[in-house]
C-alpha cells in the first residue's frame, strides 16, 4: 500500500489545489479590455454617463437568455438580491421564512435585515433543505411566508420534492443559487424554479466580479417591485424594464443596489465563460465520483439529486463521525488536497446571533414581535444538520485542474481513507 503523506510520503498533488476561486482562476484580457472601454468612456454609472457603454443592461440581457427566464436585475451582491427579492414579496416585520440549516449567513441575514425573523429547515444527505422537514413546518406555522432553498457548492437540491411542499401550502420560493451558478436540475437551470432565484459574483463564486448579484424571475409585477426597491425606489427606464403604472401607484422607498458599468462589463465576458468552467470543474468532479465509488463502495458520497446537473466545484464525502473526518481531513491537506469542513462543522443556527436572536436594531427586533409559534433555535429543530455537518469532508474543484488531477484526487483519497480510518 502506498505511504502516505502524513506519514512521509510523497503527496499525490505537487502543491495545494489552487485557491478556490473559479471565475477568477479564468480572468484574463477579455476583462480588462472591457474594463478600460468604461473608464476611458468615463462612464460607470448604469444610467447614464459621458459616452453609455451599457453594459449593465447587457448582463442582464445575457444573463436571462442563458437562465432561460424574462427577467434579471443586475445588483451589487446576492445578499443585497436577497433582500430585494424578500421586499418583491412584500416579506416584513411580523413574517418568517424558512431557510435551511445549512447556508452562509447571508441567507437568514437578508431574512433579518428585511425586518422578518428566519425559521430553520433540516436537512438531508445533500446537505440541501429536506422536503419532509420544510414540509412539518410549513403544516405547524401558518407564519411562515417565504421559503428560500439554497443549492450548496454546485449541488442541486431536491427542486421536484421541495417545489411541491412550497405549492401545496401555498408559500413562495427564493432560489439561492450563489455557489451554483450555471447548475441545473432535470435540464433547467437552478434558481428558475421557484418565484425568484438569487445569484452571487463575489470573489469565490464560480464566475466573479470581486462582489455582484443578480436576481431572475419570470413575474412582472416581482419584477417591477425589485427594480424599484434596488433604486431608491424609483424606476428609471420604464420602457425597457416593461413597467406601464403610473408612478404614484406603486411608488415606495427604496435602497441603492445598483450594479455599476465596471461590474456589468466583467460579468459579461465571465458569463461567457461558464459553460466551459462548468465543463472542466464537472470532468473532474465525475471522475473523483466514479473513481471513489469503484474502489471505497462503502464511503457515503454527498447526495446528488441529478447527476447531470451539478456545477463540479466541489466534492464532498460522509465519514461516519467527527473524528474520523478531521483525521481524513488533516491526511488529505498533507497530500495538498485541500479539505475542509463547510461552516467549520457547525449550522447557521447554531451561531450566537441567532441563538441570543441579535440585530442591529434596539429591543430585539424584529425578534420580539408577537409570533403564535415561538422560534425554536434548539438542535432538535434540525437534528440532521448538527449530525451531518461535522463530519462531511469538501474538497473544492476549479477549473484548471486536469483530468491526471482528478486520478492524483482520487489515489490520494482512497490511500488516506484505507490507512487512516479502515
Amino acid at each position: 500500500m502506498r505511504k502516505i503523506a502524513l506519514h512521509g510520503g510523497t503527496p499525490v498533488m505537487s502543491s495545494p489545489v489552487n485557491a478556490n476561486y473559479p471565475g477568477a482562476l479564468v480572468m484574463g484580457a477579455e476583462e480588462a479590455e472591457s474594463l478600460v472601454k468604461i473608464a476611458t468612456a468615463r462612464s460607470p454609472f448604469r444610467y447614464y454617463g459621458i459616452d453609455m457603454q451599457h453594459q449593465v443592461r447587457r448582463f442582464e440581457e445575457d444573463f436571462a437568455a442563458y437562465m432561460d427566464v424574462r427577467y434579471a436585475l443586475g445588483v451589487t451582491s446576492c445578499t443585497a438580491a436577497l433582500h430585494v427579492a424578500m421586499k418583491a414579496l412584500e416579506i416584513g416585520y411580523g413574517d418568517k421564512v424558512a431557510v435551511p440549516a445549512m447556508t452562509f449567513l447571508a441567507t437568514a441575514g437578508a431574512v433579518v435585515a428585511s425586518n422578518a425573523v428566519p425559521v430553520f429547515v433540516d436537512v438531508d444527505d445533500s446537505i440541501g433543505m429536506d422536503p419532509a422537514d420544510l414540509d412539518r413546518k410549513l403544516g405547524a406555522d401558518p407564519e411562515i411566508r417565504a421559503v428560500i432553498i439554497v443549492h450548496l457548492l454546485g449541488y442541486p437540491c431536491d427542486l421536484e420534492g421541495l417545489i411541491a411542499v412550497a405549492k401545496k401550502h401555498g408559500v413562495p420560493v427564493v432560489e439561492d443559487v450563489a455557489q451554483s451558478c450555471g447548475s441545473s436540475y432535470r435540464g433547467r437551470r437552478c434558481g428558475t424554479f421557484g418565484d425568484i432565484g438569487v445569484y452571487s459574483f463575489q470573489m469565490n463564486k464560480i464566475i466573479t466580479s470581486g462582489e455582484g448579484g443578480a436576481l431572475v424571475t419570470n413575474d412582472p409585477r416581482l419584477f417591477a417591485r425589485a427594480v424599484r426597491f434596488h433604486d431608491q425606489g424609483i424606476i428609471r427606464d420604464k420602457e425597457y424594464y416593461g413597467v406601464s403604472s403610473p408612478e404614484e401607484e406603486d411608488a415606495f422607498i427604496g435602497l441603492n443596489y445598483r450594479m455599476s458599468e465596471f461590474t456589468g462589463a466583467v460579468l459579461v465576458e465571465q458569463l461567457a465563460k461558464l459553460d466551459d468552467l462548468i465543463k472542466n470543474m464537472r470532468e473532474v468532479h465525475d471522475i473523483l465520483v466514479h473513481r471513489i465509488s469503484q474502489q471505497l463502495p462503502d464511503l457515503q458520497l454527498r447526495r446528488l439529486f441529478d447527476a447531470d446537473g451539478a456545477a463540479g466545484c466541489s466534492f464532498a464525502i460522509q465519514l461516519s463521525n467527527e473524528t474520523k473526518a478531521q483525521a481524513m481531513i488533516e491526511g488529505l491537506n498533507a497530500e495538498n488536497i485541500t479539505a475542509y469542513l463547510l461552516y467549520e462543522g457547525k449550522p447557521l443556527f447554531k451561531r450566537d446571533i441567532f441563538q441570543h436572536r441579535r440585530s442591529a436594531e434596539k429591543h430585539g427586533f424584529p425578534y420580539h414581535y408577537p409570533f403564535q409559534q415561538p422560534l425554536d433555535y434548539s438542535d432538535e429543530s434540525c437534528l440532521k444538520a448538527i449530525e451531518l455537518s461535522p463530519r462531511t469532508v469538501f474538497m473544492p474543484i476549479v477549473p484548471t485542474l486536469t483530468k491526471e488531477d482528478a486520478e492524483a484526487m482520487a489515489k490520494g483519497i482512497v490511500s488516506v481513507y484505507r490507512t487512516l480510518l479502515k
